[in-house]
């Protein structure tokens, strides 16, 4: 009888492990389409395939994300582009390294007037080369741009981020205050 509930422990475990890989990009685009701020804004992920370093946004024009003069808000324009080059190299590297965003710029260059959409993607020989700048240790700053068009694919902003990553045994396990103050190493 004791044995029983070790066996459904270790099934337990071993489901989630081999489930949990195939549901996460599913969970992950189901908790970003339903975090409040991106709702309010109207930013949806269309397609996000971690594992082929891909993400497609979009943002329809609304009440909610217009300014003052009718056209998409440039703080959700710039929403759009956020977290994902973070989430993606994350998910790329592993956890054997840290990755924080390090500055990112936003370009106007026209006015968004419809549904606006961008399509983030980093290379598989991106990853290669972060990792052989990263191999010894040193900090390693990777800049990545994304435009964002309108219906009618013009470019109506650019996004460009500027991406810390660290091999994490080299990394400062200090407070997160330190840990940005060291960034320039």
């Amino acid at each position: 009888m004791s044995l029983l509930p070790i066996n459904f422990e270790t099934l337990k475990r071993k489901a989630k492990k081999n489930i949990m890989p195939l549901l996460t990009p599913h969970l992950l685009k189901l908790r970003i389409n339903t975090y409040a701020p991106y709702v309010g804004a109207g930013i949806k992920i269309d397609h996000i395939d971690l594992d082929q370093g891909l993400c497609v946004v979009s943002m329809g024009l609304n009440s909610l994300n217009k300014n003052i003069v009718g056209t998409q808000f440039g703080g959700s324009l710039y929403s759009m582009v956020d977290p994902f080059y973070m989430l993606i190299l994350m998910h790329q590297l592993g956890n054997s390294y840290v990755v924080w965003d390090k500055s990112s710029h936003i370009e106007f260059i026209a006015p968004g007037n419809s549904k606006v959409t961008t399509r983030m993607k980093i290379p598989s020989s991106e990853i290669m080369t972060i990792q052989e700048l990263a191999k010894d240790g040193d900090a390693v700053f990777r800049e990545y741009q994304a435009d964002i068009v309108d219906d009618q694919q013009k470019v109506i902003a650019t996004i460009t981020k500027t991406i810390y990553i660290r091999l994490r045994k080299y990394s400062k396990s200090k407070d997160q205050s330190s840990r940005i103050e060291n960034l320039d190493d």
